[in-house]
């Protein structure tokens, strides 16, 4: 019977060991098998979570709260610190006439603005992709966890890019209502230069112009943006960091350093980020587009940007922009998992034993 138990427990993929939640079920296995001193089997016969002693349990709530401020970090840190780049490309995508290229819009900025120019609106986006990073990789973290239990352990690892994309898309909702405010004053400075010279008199000066809920006038064109982008960003680098492990790296994750397994995370994270980049860059035209002229619709913005510049009209510098991005992201995210004493995101999840003579007897 333990034997069974045992095959069933390890079908669970490698992001559902044993946590407090199943304290419980595991203390009844303990219970029923025999001890080493009769001759049985050990208690490391059962898989523990794969945290360190001493440290954060896996799915507890320190657990989610230590995802959530990793998420803060990643999100807020890289976002705040692509600034310029993120600026070029919203102008390039408003004004193409005047921003023709990445070099030229550049150089359009350091003749009109200076060098404090590059980062204008720096403020908003701190702190909206802070609160965005909380809710992605907090969220990403309990869903995940949630939709795994309802499928149970067998169909989990069956379908669990399903898990992920499913995981995903459910916290970036969430997290786009958190940004969505931040974002719409963020463009309203970046690409309007005698709007506002940041947040302080942008957001009020936003408000009274469009009123409060003229904050949440991109949701829907962000939602369209963003949650496809998570989807992509966190399904491809789960699924691409398995990969590496499966059959770049000769080594299992656990006999890594944690130098090469955060390694493992920015290349998954920048392979990843292109993709992510590719399947958003129409929705992210078509915010731009919203948020910069006063009562637009998703139909001027086609009728303006023509469906083939919906596609790419700075899509180049996004790619790079957001490549670099998403693998700073998955660095920064896992190394504080690290330094709190978490595992490291991705990687093989423990294959299943053979079935026993019994076991297939009874099949």
């Amino acid at each position: 019977m333990a034997t069974s138990e045992n095959s069933r427990h390890s079908l669970m993929p490698y992001f559902l060991y044993s946590s407090s939640s199943k304290k419980s079920l595991i203390l009844e296995k303990m219970a029923a098998s025999p001890s080493p001193a009769n001759g049985g089997v050990p208690k490391s016969f059962f898989v523990p979570a794969p945290s360190e002693p001493g440290k954060i349990e896996m799915y507890s709530p320190a657990f989610y709260a230590a995802c959530t401020a990793g998420g803060i970090l990643s999100c807020g840190l890289t976002h705040m610190a692509v600034t310029p780049l993120d600026l070029v490309k919203c102008n390039m995508q408003i004004d193409p006439a005047k921003y023709k290229s990445i070099s030229s819009g550049f150089g359009v900025l350091l003749k009109e603005q200076g060098v404090r120019g590059f980062f204008r609106g720096w403020v908003p986006t701190l702190l909206g992709y802070s609160a965005q990073g909380a809710c992605k990789f907090g969220f990403y973290e309990f869903f995940k966890k949630y939709y795994s239990d309802i499928a149970g352990p067998e169909y989990a690892a069956k379908y669990k890019t399903l898990i992920y994309l499913a995981g995903s898309a459910s916290a970036e909702v969430i997290a786009d209502v958190a940004l969505c405010p931040m974002e719409a004053v963020k463009v309203r400075v970046q690409t309007q230069p005698g709007f506002a010279r940041g947040l302080s008199d942008g957001f009020p000066k936003f408000v009274k112009s469009e009123g409060a809920l003229g904050l949440y006038k991109g949701l829907v064109p962000l939602w369209g943006r963003q949650i496809p982008y998570t989807m992509m960003k966190f399904a491809s680098f789960e699924t691409i960091v398995e990969m590496l492990y499966k059959y770049a790296i000769p080594t299992p994750k656990d006999q890594c350093s944690k130098t090469l397994q955060l390694g493992v995370s920015f290349a998954g994270g920048y392979v990843a980020g292109v993709f992510c980049a590719i399947v958003s860059h129409p929705a992210d035209n078509l915010v731009s587009f919203l948020n910069n002229a006063k009562g637009a619709t998703v139909g001027d913005a086609v009728k303006n940007l023509g469906v083939w510049g919906l596609f790419t009209r700075g899509l180049p510098l996004r790619i790079v922009m957001i490549g670099t991005l998403t693998g700073a992201q998955w660095g920064l995210y896992d190394a504080f998992k690290v330094f709190v004493g978490l595992p490291t995101t991705g990687g093989i999840a423990p294959a299943a034993p053979a079935p026993t003579t019994s076991e297939l007897a009874k099949a």
